[in-house]
Parts: structure tokens; C-alpha cells; sequence
């Protein structure tokens, strides 16, 4: 199981982009899960069913399974929420996880960018970005694609993503980065100074 996450300011296309990424993915061949964080209360349950029920009387767990699917849902109660790789434990071993969120988890992310948010990119300050998509003209040296071109962002996916065993070691280079850049005395660069660079 490999992970590649998509990260951008709310508004810029990421529900959306999985959306056409997944049948251009599927379309290859490969078996694809998603991970959506939500950064409010949710609850795919509807009040009065007999799951709802079960939840509301103190179940810490139900699964509700038909002949179509199944689901289960966990009642943290006041409990920590889990991070990505205790997640990512609960799928069935599929080829490739989508993440969208789970912004400050080390994995490999492609962030999506649209102008018309008038937000900043987030690549220069963020070390788990991998390349960009997006509808602007970039300049870096990750890999950049058009935000329409959903076969481009497609093979940048595949080939930025990692396997799930991998993440601690990720996460740990990203730390001593990090640790590395603070111990490094900054300087402050002229206006002409950055405009010969």
C-alpha cells in the first residue's frame, strides 16, 4: 500500500480533483482508498435508525453491513484522535491511499493550488509537498502540473507516493530537517541581493 496526500487551501479544487483522480487511477488498473480528515463533528448515521441507536445508547463501536457494504463507525468519546498511520491500518491492502487533509501528518502531499483563492502557495514552507497542481504560473523545482491536466497530476501521484511502511522514516528525516534549518543562523538578504539570485 503506497500514500500520496493532497494538500491546498479550502476552496482550491481538492475534493474535486480526487474526484477525477480516482477513475483515471482506477483506469490503470489499480485498487485506490481514500482518507478524508474532517475538521468538524460528523456523523454518516441518521437519527432514529437502529445504528443510531446502538451509538446513542454507548456502543463504542457499530458496524452496520448490508449486501452492498459495510461500515464502521467508533465513537472516540472524549478519546484522541488517531493520526494517519493508525488509520491508514484500518483499510484493506489496497495499491494506493488518497489523503486529503491531515495537513500536519509527514506524507508525501501534492498540493493543489487555485488563483482565484488568493491564497499563498504552501511549498515553500512545507517539506512534505512534493510537486504542485495548479492553475498559476510557478516557479519551483518540484514537479508542477496544469489543475485540468488530471493525467499529469495522476503520474506525479504515483510517483511521489510511498509505501505505508515507510511514513516513520519520512516523518523522522522531516524532523531532523526541521531541527537542522533552525540551528542555521539566518540572514536577512537585500532587495537587490534577492534580485541578483
Amino acid at each position: 500500500m503506497k500514500v500520496i496526500g493532497l494538500a491546498g487551501w479550502s476552496g482550491a479544487g481538492k475534493t474535486t480533483l480526487v474526484a477525477k483522480l480516482l477513475p483515471a487511477l482506477i483506469a490503470r488498473g489499480l485498487r485506490v482508498s481514500t482518507i478524508k480528515h474532517a475538521h468538524h463533528a460528523f456523523d454518516l448515521d441518521t437519527p432514529g435508525k437502529d445504528s443510531w441507536v446502538h451509538r446513542q445508547s454507548g456502543a463504542t463501536e457499530v458496524l452496520v453491513s448490508s449486501g452492498r457494504r459495510w461500515a464502521l463507525m467508533r465513537e472516540l468519546r472524549g478519546g484522541e484522535e488517531p493520526g494517519l498511520p493508525d488509520l491508514l491500518t484500518k483499510l484493506a491492502d489496497v495499491d494506493l491511499v488518497i489523503v486529503e487533509g491531515f495537513k500536519s501528518e509527514a506524507y508525501p502531499k501534492i498540493e493543489i493550488h487555485r488563483q482565484a483563492n488568493g491564497k499563498p502557495t504552501l511549498f515553500q514552507d512545507d517539506p512534505t509537498i512534493v510537486g504542485i497542481a495548479t492553475d498559476a504560473v510557478v516557479s519551483s523545482k518540484l514537479p508542477v502540473a496544469g489543475l485540468d491536466d488530471v493525467e499529469a497530476i495522476a503520474a506525479m501521484a504515483l510517483q511521489s507516493a510511498i509505501a505505508r511502511e515507510n511514513l516513520p522514516e519520512l516523518a523522522a528525516a522531516i524532523s531532523r530537517r526541521a531541527a537542522r534549518a533552525s540551528e542555521r543562523p539566518v540572514s536577512v538578504a537585500s532587495s537587490a541581493e534577492l534580485a541578483a539570485s
